[in-house]
Formats: structure tokens, C-alpha cells, sequence
């Protein structure tokens, strides 16, 4: 009889631990960005850059399953340039549609402000921060509209040093005009969550606070027209950005299971 016992024991066990793997949650991420996401001055985007870092985090969780990606980030861009009807957004979505898993939870990670900012250089630069958010609120409608199981994710942008001067001019008129783009966000994710189903939420809000103080050991120095700045991770920079914006998602992942 005990022997009987033991046998069930190890039959529901087996029959619970293949419950528990059936039921980790597999993602289909798109990360939308400027260089900051492409991985500039990075030496091996495709390992290094913040989509990939973030990747290589979410799939140590053990409430995860399958996570693959695409990086869709592209140096010197800003929120018009990813706007519905153009080259750039019509990529965004093809990739979304060349996921192999259909079944898996399709997820977009917005992180644009940085070339906004900017006084001058970007497409439409300056971006004031209502034609900001506007944007913002065009592209996720329309990805909503075109995918609409799938989840949107808003991570703040991150801090640049106020002398910031390359192709493009930044400098401390840039960076407070980047601060104020952020309870934009906010408020624009509070919109979405009073109409549900929620499918928009705000990712990571301490890359900002982080690079601001890390800036020397995170960041890289180029050398501009008002001297050195820092405007772009570096290998540890990029996989300290990932694994925030990496924790955003699986907070998020979280709350919808």
C-alpha cells in the first residue's frame, strides 16, 4: 500500500511541476528607441546594447518562459519619426508580426525623449512636451489599434550631462525640457488605466536618478563642442539600463497574471 503511496506522490508531483512550467508566461518584446536603445558606441550591440541586457534578465525568471526580442532602435530619432504612416513605425510593426509565438504575451517598450530635447539637430527638435506626449499617445493608439492583445510599457528616459553637445545641441536648456517630458508620461500611462482593460503602463523610473550619479563609471565621454559629455551607457551602463528596464517588464508581467 505504502508503496502505492509513494507512487501517486510522485505522479502528482511530476503532474503539479509540469502544471507550473505550462503555466510561465512567454513574451515577445519590441524595444522602441533612439541610440541609447540601438546600442551606440557599444562594441557588440546585438550582446551589449540595453534590449539585449534586458533579455538576458527577464529569461533568468523563474515565472518566465520564452523571451525573445527586437530591437528597434535607430541613433538620432524622436517620437515623430515613429509616428504611424512612416517607414520607421510600419518596421515596428513588422517586426511585431515576425514573432514565431503567437501565443506569447506581445509587449512594447517605448523609451524616446532624448533627441526631443534637444535645442536643435533631431527631426522637430525641440519638441515641446505637449506635441511630446501627443506623439507618444498617436503611436501607442495606433499599436493598440493593430495589436490589440498586446501591452505598451513607458520607460522614463534617461539623464544626459547639460553640457551635451555633438551633431546636436543639447546642453541644460535639453535636459530640462527631457525632465519635464517625464510626468508627461505619467500622466499620459494615468489616462490609459482609467479606461480598461489596462494595456498601457509606466516602466522604469530610476534609470534617471542612476546615470545622474553614475554617470562617470556608466557612461561614455565624447568629446563635443562645450567638452567632454556623457550621453550614451557603456557595456556596464547598457546592462545596468536592461536590467532596469528588464524589472519594469516583469513587474508588469506580474500584475497581468
Amino acid at each position: 500500500m505504502k508503496r502505492y503511496l509513494y507512487i501517486a506522490a510522485i505522479w502528482l508531483f511530476g503532474l503539479s511541476t509540469s502544471f507550473a512550467q505550462d503555466k510561465k508566461q512567454n513574451i515577445n518584446v519590441v524595444f522602441i528607441g533612439n541610440s541609447i536603445t540601438q546600442g551606440a558606441l557599444l562594441s557588440d550591440p546585438a550582446t551589449e546594447a540595453p534590449p539585449a541586457t534586458a533579455v538576458a534578465y527577464l529569461r533568468k525568471q523563474p515565472n518566465l518562459g520564452n523571451v525573445e526580442c527586437s530591437n528597434q532602435g535607430h541613433s538620432g530619432y524622436t517620437t515623430l519619426d515613429f509616428l504611424p504612416g512612416g517607414n520607421t513605425f510600419d518596421k515596428v510593426e513588422q517586426a511585431a508580426k515576425a514573432f514565431a509565438d503567437k501565443d506569447a504575451l506581445l509587449i512594447f517598450s517605448i523609451k524616446l525623449g532624448t533627441n526631443d530635447s534637444a535645442i536643435h539637430g533631431p527631426h522637430g527638435a525641440p519638441v515641446a512636451p505637449a506635441n511630446y506626449v501627443q506623439n507618444l499617445k498617436t503611436i501607442a493608439d495606433k499599436l493598440l489599434a493593430d495589436f490589440p492583445k498586446a501591452i505598451i510599457i513607458f520607460q522614463h528616459p534617461i539623464w544626459y550631462s547639460p553640457n551635451t553637445y555633438n551633431g546636436a545641441k543639447y546642453l541644460q536648456e535639453g535636459l530640462s525640457r527631457l525632465k519635464s517630458y517625464i510626468p508627461k508620461i505619467d500622466s499620459l500611462v494615468a489616462t490609459y488605466a482609467a479606461v480598461p482593460p489596462r494595456h498601457v503602463f509606466e516602466g522604469d523610473k530610476k534609470a534617471f536618478k542612476y546615470f545622474k550619479k553614475n554617470y562617470l563609471t556608466d557612461l561614455t565621454p565624447e568629446k563635443g563642442e562645450q567638452g567632454t559629455f556623457y550621453l550614451h551607457p557603456n557595456k556596464q551602463g547598457a546592462a545596468a539600463l536592461g536590467e532596469f528596464w528588464g524589472k519594469a517588464i516583469e513587474k508588469v508581467v506580474k500584475r497581468l497574471n
